[in-house]
């Protein structure tokens, strides 16, 4: 540990919030110290937080290598591939998915070094007069900051009587070290960690049965988009079984016994493993002393204004820790407006263009107001939609499920929001991001020519649609 006793910034926490927001922060000129207390599957320092570790990154790895999968069993067919007795050996799969991990965890200490960041592994806990008191182990050491930025993410939820033991009752952590393919998997939340590891070991032949309490299945998302996600799951075999409260969980001879209420009747049903997705919350322990003058929401979370300041003199909070969407690229764009905006810069961000996505098969991803919610204001909208099964590429590529819908201010045409679902829809989606930043209209994206054949073609003709004037499809 450095003997430098004052920073210009301490950043407590190095997941995609903390790390950037340090980054920046030293590209600006000021001295920067990173303060994060992970520990990696191999119980070493490992920076990168919740999404790198044991979030984002390691969860596509799997998804990829079972998607692979999948396809050689059921798709590669249609194209005159054929595989005899295709196999997928668990712990290769998972064993990639920790050197993916452990080299993007190590790419963050080399641009920690290329940019002058010091780090240091221990818990950071704000004292008052914006000083950090360090811990490591038994060694305590106190640093003052002139700004500190509060990026200490998010731990899961739990729920009364069903207890995480990583062996039979998993985490989202312990979801991605599964070693044997469950027979039966038990999953715990339909959203996005549910969904995803729904699809990892639902391709690779577990019988998946998820329990959600909501009554729509992503109840964030535009519900024609969701209808259309809820049709293709259940083509896959996932039994999600909505209006559904699980009471307990407990192991008993090598499997969980599930107690679950539905329609006012009790059940009671056996899996191999059980993974509890039922959300995350603000993780604040050892986080703050009394006196710092930082402040919680009644949430749990910490109170921040829109510019990110906390309640307290130059102290900032961003990413999964304050309001807004625990989104990786959220947290990431908060730290680098905050960084700028210590420097004196005019750091922005538009908390209403910030695109979601769930990478399942197909993907899906929205930005903007969904029609649910614009019915909801009373604002006055059109919509145009187009289906993937009518694009060339989608259909050349064996994956015409989903679409794409658009939505825009019936007066202006202003782009309010769009949602997609189909293949690639997590890239798809950045264009009409990039649209909506600067306040552009479904004919904007209708009059930009589009390659062919592409799926963008979709998003080209749904922004047609809007107007009725569809080329390939029945306006």
């Amino acid at each position: 540990m450095s003997e430098q006793e004052q920073y210009d910034v301490v950043v407590i926490g190095g997941g995609p919030g903390g790390y950037v927001a340090a980054i920046r922060a030293a590209q600006l000129g000021m001295s920067t110290l990173c303060v994060d207390n992970n520990i990696g599957k191999d119980g070493k320092p490992a920076l990168g937080g919740t999404c790198l570790n044991v979030g984002c990154i390691p969860s596509k790895a799997l998804l990829d290598s079972s998607k692979n999968f999948a396809h050689m069993q059921h798709d590669y067919k249609n194209h005159g591939i054929t595989f005899e007795n295709a196999q997928i050996d668990v712990k290769t799969m998972i064993d990639r998915k920790d050197k993916i991990v452990k080299q993007f965890t190590g790419g963050i200490a080399g641009l920690f070094k290329a940019n002058k960041v010091q780090a240091v592994h221990a818990t950071g806990t704000i004292l008052a007069d914006n000083q950090v008191k360090l811990t490591q182990g038994d060694k305590v050491k106190t640093v003052s900051a002139k700004n500190i930025i509060i990026a200490s993410g998010s731990k899961p939820f739990s729920i009364p009587n069903v207890d995480v033991d990583n062996q039979f009752i998993v985490d989202n952590e312990g979801a991605l070290n599964i070693e044997e393919t469950p027979k039966r998997l038990g999953i715990i939340g339909a959203g996005v960690i549910g969904l995803e590891m729904a699809s990892v070991w639902g391709r690779l032949g577990s019988e998946i049965v998820i329990f959600e309490a909501m009554d729509k299945l992503l109840g964030a998302a535009d519900q024609a988009i969701a209808k259309v996600a809820a049709r293709e799951f259940k083509k896959q075999k996932m039994d999600i079984r909505l209006s559904t409260f699980v009471k307990s969980a407990e192991v008993k001879n090598n499997q969980v016994e599930v107690v679950y209420e539905k329609d006012g009747e009790k059940h009671t049903e056996t899996f191999d493993k059980l993974l509890v997705a039922v959300g995350r919350k603000a993780n604040t322990e050892n986080l703050l002393s009394q006196g710092c003058g930082v402040e919680l929401t009644d949430r749990g979370q910490i109170q921040v204004n829109d510019l990110s300041q906390t309640t307290a003199t130059n102290i900032w909070a961003i990413g999964d820790a304050v309001r807004g969407p625990m989104l990786a690229h959220k947290a990431s764009e908060e730290g680098i407006a905050v960084a700028e905006r210590i420097a004196g810069q005019h750091g922005h961000i538009d908390f209403n263009t910030v695109p979601w996505v769930i990478y399942t098969e197909p993907e899906i991803a929205w930005v903007g107001k969904t029609e649910e919610q614009l019915k909801e204001e009373g604002v006055e909208y059109n919509v145009g939609t187009f289906p993937f099964a009518a694009i060339g590429r989608a259909v050349a590529m064996n994956q015409p499920e989903g679409m794409v819908k658009l939505i825009a201010d019936k007066e202006t045409d202003t782009l309010l929001g769009a949602h997609i679902v189909g293949a690639n829809a997590s890239e798809l989606i950045a264009e009409c991001v990039v649209t909506m930043e600067f306040q552009g209209c479904a004919e904007d994206l209708a009059r930009i020519i589009h390659a062919h054949p592409t799926l963008s073609e979709a998003v080209h003709e749904a922004a047609l649609s809007v107007d009725k004037r569809a080329i390939h499809k029945m306006n």
